[in-house]
């Protein structure tokens, strides 16, 4: 008999719910790699695991004519794992006739695959681990983390969402209108739930489970079967993440076909064929602005999930202790050399000089802090490459050098750091630039994907803010901070945030960085500005993705 894993798993999805709806802290799934959590055994097993993937023929159970793999490390070799190729009408077709089986299966098995699935990846931690890793150039801690349990959290959020959502509607009700005198009308009716069909998700490089697993876990939890087609650099993650779904299906009674990998190799058109297919009614994406929005533009048969590019800003209007601010702000540079969707680039501080409980500081004072702030936190490099990682793709190289070839002057340089375990590891610190406002707009206006930051003098707060806020408004920004000791500029920042509809961190000096979230509590993207249509994860990112069919009989 087929495993009823809605029953084994309810539990979770309970806790979950209330996380959702009281938005404390909650998670199901540690975050702390400690044996004592995780096994004594379990480091060197995800370790090994990983080793066995390297130069292997990954998932034989999706047949397919040829392999394809392409993945290097960002420190220093080739994974050598090929994964099965398959043409993306054959993906379709197969997705296809999955669906029939899976949209009758109905939510509990849905969700109860999805939160199996969940509960599995969690176990397998380690090796996804060592996966994200060598495939994005994240340290070992962050990937654990943001690729292993907050990941996992992100998509059991959006499954929570995905049942609540489907929950608000009665299978079947008795319907009955006072008439009067007369007998009154009685009508049956029932409600089905129907997803939309195959659903698309197109994997970034840096994150591809975190960003990833939300777009998956709904589409899946609403009865949609799902071809999940990783960046061609960072397929492993995903490729473990789609067999063990397969797995689970498999167990349930389902074709594990629900959800198909799509690999394929760089040059490769299969994204933009999958992505106009007739047959895909639902596409997640995250990546750049140019390609989120010709999907948005031209794969109209579908409803299309974006996580483009933005320019996140921190606004400087004064301070209690500059140096509290610079360390935070130094870590959140140069966390994963600023390759996060949610890093800053754009730091504002009026040219007059802020205040502080020290006195009066200099914009020049402002800007050396930091400078100094960044110095300090990567003079020990073998602490710092656990913090900055490695660059995912030569392209942010080439940034790097774009940025330092304007002529803006050098605040702190961006330079290689020696990894002691990874010789060949492509690491770099932050690059600092001075800019002002009104003469290099056209540069602070780009997004500068990578570790590349521009202390900007501003004419005023008022001026900071409101560049801040057109910034949002026609650029797109994940984020945004404030820091000040007035509680007038703060409802003023916040009021800013709000109509420009961009998440604000006000004056975050402690263990907590603008660019982290916590999933269940705080939300990713709102939505409301162009660098994301939508936020993870809210009712709306999940409610669209099914519909309700009703039939009704006179009683």
């Amino acid at each position: 008999m087929p495993t009823d894993f809605f029953t084994a798993n309810h539990d979770m999805l309970d806790g979950a719910l209330a996380a959702i709806a009281h938005r404390g802290y909650w998670t199901p799934f540690p975050e702390s790699p400690s044996p004592r959590v995780y096994g004594e055994s379990a480091q060197e097993e995800g370790r090994a695991a990983f080793a066995r993937h390297r130069n292997s023929d990954f998932m034989p159970d999706q047949q397919s004519a040829r392999r394809v793999g392409e993945e290097v490390s960002p420190y220093g070799d080739a994974l050598g794992v090929r994964y099965p190729h398959i043409a993306a009408p054959d993906l379709v077709a197969r997705s296809e006739a999955a669906l029939g089986q899976w949209r009758d299966a109905g939510p509990r098995v849905w969700v109860g695959v999805a939160l199996e699935a969940l509960k599995r990846l969690n176990r397998r931690s380690m090796e996804i681990a060592h996966a994200v890793q060598h495939t994005t150039g994240q340290g070992f801690m962050m990937a654990f983390q943001a690729g292993g349990p907050h990941a996992q959290d992100r998509g059991l959020e959006a499954v929570a969402y995905a049942w609540q959502a489907m929950q608000c509607v009665p299978a079947e009700v008795q319907w009955e209108k006072p008439q009067g005198k007369h007998d009154p009308i009685r009508m049956a009716k029932r409600f089905t739930i129907v997803p939309r069909g195959v659903a698309l998700v197109i994997g970034c490089a840096t994150f591809p489970t975190w960003n990833g697993y939300p777009g998956l876990f709904a589409s899946l939890a609403t009865g949609n079967t799902v071809i999940v087609k990783p960046h061609p650099g960072a397929t492993l993650p995903l490729a473990i993440t789609v067999q063990i779904l397969r797995d689970v299906l498999a167990e349930a009674g389902q074709d594990p076909d629900t959800v198909l990998l799509a690999a394929h190799e760089a040059r490769d058109d299969m994204p933009a064929r999958l992505a106009l297919d007739p047959a895909v009614r639902l596409i997640d994406f995250t990546g750049s602005s140019e390609h989120g929005n010709w999907l948005e533009t031209h794969a109209r048969q579908a409803q299309v999930y974006t996580e483009k590019a933005g320019v996140n800003q921190v606004i400087i209007d004064s301070v209690h202790d500059i140096k509290s601010v610079a360390r935070n702000l130094a870590f959140s540079f140069a966390l994963y050399s600023g390759q996060m969707c949610t890093a800053p680039q754009n730091i504002y501080v009026p040219r007059g000089g802020i205040a502080s409980d020290d006195g009066h500081l200099a914009f020049d004072e402002v800007a050396a802090a930091l400078a100094q702030a960044v110095e300090k936190l990567i003079a020990d490099p073998a602490r710092a490459v656990e913090i900055t990682g490695a660059i995912q793709s030569g392209s942010v190289l080439q940034r790097i050098d774009q940025a330092r070839a304007l002529g803006l002057p050098v605040l702190c340089d961006s330079r290689p750091l020696a990894h002691p375990a990874f010789p060949q590891a492509r690491t770099r610190t932050p690059l600092l630039l001075k800019a002002d406002a009104k003469t290099d707009r056209d540069v602070i206006l780009r997004e500068w994907f990578g570790p590349i930051v521009f202390v900007v003098a501003t004419d005023s707060t008022d001026d900071s803010i409101a560049l801040a806020a057109q910034t949002v408004r026609e650029r797109g920004a994940l984020t945004l901070a404030c820091y000040t000791t007035d509680d007038a500029v703060a409802r003023q920042a916040r009021r800013a945030a709000e109509r420009s509809g961009v998440a604000l961190s006000l004056n975050l000096c402690g263990p907590v960085f603008v660019n982290q979230t916590a999933a269940y509590s705080d939300y990713h993207g709102t939505g409301a500005n162009p660098a994301a249509n939508a936020a993870l994860s809210d009712a709306a990112y999940v409610s669209n993705r099914f519909r309700v069919v009703q039939t009704r009989w006179h009683v």
